[in-house]
Order: structure tokens, then sequence, then C-alpha cells
């Protein structure tokens, strides 16, 4: 075919449509009117001679044809972000973006900091922060759409071998108690004396929770004995729920540094037992690196690493991007195709 049959702003309105479920929806969030975006559709179904919506139902659904053509064109949308964000970086850092990604605890108490550090620096670099589930944050890292993420959960079998995966840090788990327990006089309580105590946990359901679960349970703590006696959906209200004397709690030490300065919390040792998971700094060594990208892995990233990370790993995956720029560019004579 001598023409594409799809242009970039009717593949941008595909993806607006199926993210947000609806043509009035769709036409809102890209701030144009229904009627433009009905009439790209219609133009759209026209030059590929095939349906791409079910106009039966309330809610607008893809046909097996508008989901191929959405899993491409966001593909073919990717390219296009990355292509812009590596023509900005020809201004040398003063501006382009960078993106950065996390699960909820390292999003919500490490990358701030990390963040903010930069901005320093490199006040003219716009810098994104998407905080979700490790499973969402490995793909977007895998797609192209997050420079570089450090997670705290379990990274998808299925991306093993297509990301770069770093230990980074080590991140502490600490049993934390209201400062009125009696516990809290103890310089260190039991592993058995968690057992009488009344917990306040994640869902059970969330990623958070099954990761602690398990690093308790390779220390031999059996969280199934724990008396659970509430369940929350935040690190916030699980540590003010504590602060209230309603139970105890595992949080990252990372999430309770001011709580434990101003006194309002108290962290309890357990002897003979230091609960810790390692936080992993995960990239996409395939994808285009940005300067902003390289600015804060070299310049920030060992700042809040465990010491001995090994950051010859990230300049070693540089080496293997530009190795494959370059097959990509020069192909040899043996090339098919």
């Amino acid at each position: 075919m001598s023409d594409l049959p799809f242009t970039l702003d009717q593949l941008r309105i595909l993806k607006a449509i199926a993210v947000e479920g609806s043509f009035k929806r769709a036409a809102d969030s890209l701030y144009v009117s229904q009627p433009a975006v009905s009439l790209q559709v219609q133009n759209l179904e026209r030059q590929l001679d095939v349906p791409l919506f079910d106009r039966g139902g309330r809610r607008a659904q893809l046909t097996e044809a508008g989901h191929l053509l959405l899993s491409y064109g966001e593909k073919i949308l990717s390219l296009c972000q990355e292509t812009c964000r590596a023509i900005e970086d020809l201004q040398n850092l003063q501006g382009g973006t960078l993106i950065v990604g996390a699960s909820q605890t390292t999003g919500t108490y490490l990358l701030p900091r990390m963040i903010g550090m930069f901005r320093q620096k490199y006040p003219d670099v716009a810098v994104q922060l998407h905080v979700h589930s490790t499973r969402r944050t490995a793909w977007s890292v895998a797609n192209g759409q997050v420079d570089l993420a450090i997670i705290g959960g379990e990274i998808p079998g299925e991306l093993a071998e297509s990301l770069e995966i770093i230990p980074y840090a080590e991140d502490e788990l600490a049993l934390i108690l209201p400062v009125f327990h009696p516990f809290a006089k103890l310089e260190t309580i039991q592993k058995d004396d968690l057992y009488k105590l009344q917990f306040i946990a994640l869902d059970s359901q969330s990623t958070i929770r099954k990761v602690i679960d398990q690093v308790l349970a390779r220390c031999e703590i059996d969280t199934r004995r724990f008396k659970i006696e509430m369940e929350l959906n935040s690190i916030e209200a699980i540590k003010n729920a504590v602060q209230s004397g309603l139970g105890a709690a595992f949080v990252s030490t990372s999430a309770i540094a001011k709580e434990l300065q101003m006194g309002v919390l108290h962290c309890s040792p357990i002897e003979g037992v230091i609960v810790k998971r390692t936080l992993w700094l995960i990239f996409n060594p395939n994808r285009y690196r940005s300067k902003a990208a390289e600015a804060f892995s070299q310049e920030i990233l060992p700042q809040f690493a465990t010491p001995g990370w090994n950051q010859d790993l990230i300049k070693l995956s540089e080496k293997k991007l530009v190795v494959n720029t370059l097959d990509v560019a020069t192909p040899s004579s043996s090339d098919e195709g």
C-alpha cells in the first residue's frame, strides 16, 4: 500500500475512545468536538474498509480489528513520543522530559526526594512520576512509556528478558507500635510476641501486603497467626491507626522517618530478626535513553542506593543500547528484508 490508511491524529482518537469508553468523553479529553471525533472514526473505518467499533451497546466497544489497530497504534504513538524526546535532548538538558515510575511505597516516600534533588539541578527538565502497581509499572517501562522505575514487588516473569533488573537498595520493614503500648518500653521483643499483638494491615489482595507476608515468611514469621484487627488501603491510614492505638503494623522504614523524629510512633526491634526486602531498579536497555534519564541515573540514583550496588550494570546497558542503535543504522549484507 503506497499511502498509510490512517493518521497519527486518528490513532490518538482511537486510543482516547478506548480509554474513555465513549466518543463524547474522548472528544472532551482531546479538546475537540464530538462530531469531529465521529467523522475521524468514520473516515478511518472507510479507509481501512473494516468496522472498528461495535455500536450496539451504551459503551464504545472495539471490534477485533479495532483491538488489533489499537495494539499497533499504541506502539506507533509511543515511538513518536520517543522521537520527540530524542530531538528535545539536542538542547542538552535545557528542556526535555524525564518519566520515572514507582510502586506505591517507593513512589510515595522515596522518589519525591530524588526528583526534588534532580529538579534543583535541572529545573528546565519536566519530570513526571507515575505511581502504580509493580506489574503495571514494569509493563510501562517495557513499552517505553517510562524511562526507569524503582519498585519493590515481583516483576512479571514474561518481562524478565526484555528489562534490565538491578538490585538497587535494601528496604527495611519495621514493626511500629503506639508509643504508649507496653511493648514500647522493651528494648526488643521476641518473635512469639508478635502473635500476641493486634495488627493493622493492608488489604490481603494488595501487592505490598503480599510482599510483606513473603518477606516475613523468609524470617520464619507466620503471618497466618497474626490477629488482624482491620485492613486499610493505604500506608498513611495504617500509620494513623497505629498512632491512635488501634494496633501494630509492619511498614517500610522510609515511610516513618517523620513520625519517629516527632516521637508519635514507636519502632520496636525484634530480637535476632531484621526484616528487609530488595528494591529493584528497572529500565529497558533496548529503548532510547534520554540525557535526562542518564543524568538522573548517574547523579541521583547513587545517592540513595545501598552501598555496593552495581552501577556498572547501567553503564553496560548503555553500551548495549549504543551497539543496538548502530546495528539498526548500518545493516549488514546478511540482514533480511
